[in-house]
């Protein structure tokens, strides 16, 4: 099935009053926050004009680990995140909710 023919068969169950199940709901949820992560990592690597490979030796990761995560193939650990945002010079903030999830790296100001 070709993407158009799946988004007309997903508005179609939607109309229809289909409902996900809950372990899609979440899974939904988790690929949701795992994508904004990756998202954010490159928009920060990208603003600072760096390469995968120096924010890999930034932060002591390899250039495979920092695409694996900006691909939203890995499920990053708190010291990990920790590792990362220095080595983007920024804060990490993340808030999450029901409905929303917002990853954000924020600039450490100039010394």
């Amino acid at each position: 099935m070709n993407h158009t023919r799946w988004k007309l068969a997903r508005e179609r169950e939607l109309v229809e009053g289909y409902t996900e199940s809950p372990e899609a709901t979440a899974e939904r949820g988790e690929i949701r926050i795992a994508m904004a992560f990756a998202k954010a990592v490159y928009d920060r690597r990208k603003e600072l004009g760096l390469s995968q490979a120096q924010v890999g030796e930034r932060a002591g990761l390899t250039q495979a680990k920092i695409s694996r995560i900006e691909g939203a193939d890995a499920v990053p650990t708190l010291p990990l995140l920790r590792r990362l945002a220095r080595a983007l010079d920024a804060s990490l903030n993340i808030a999450l909710d029901a409905e929303h999830e917002e990853v954000r790296f924020i600039a450490h100001p100039a010394a």
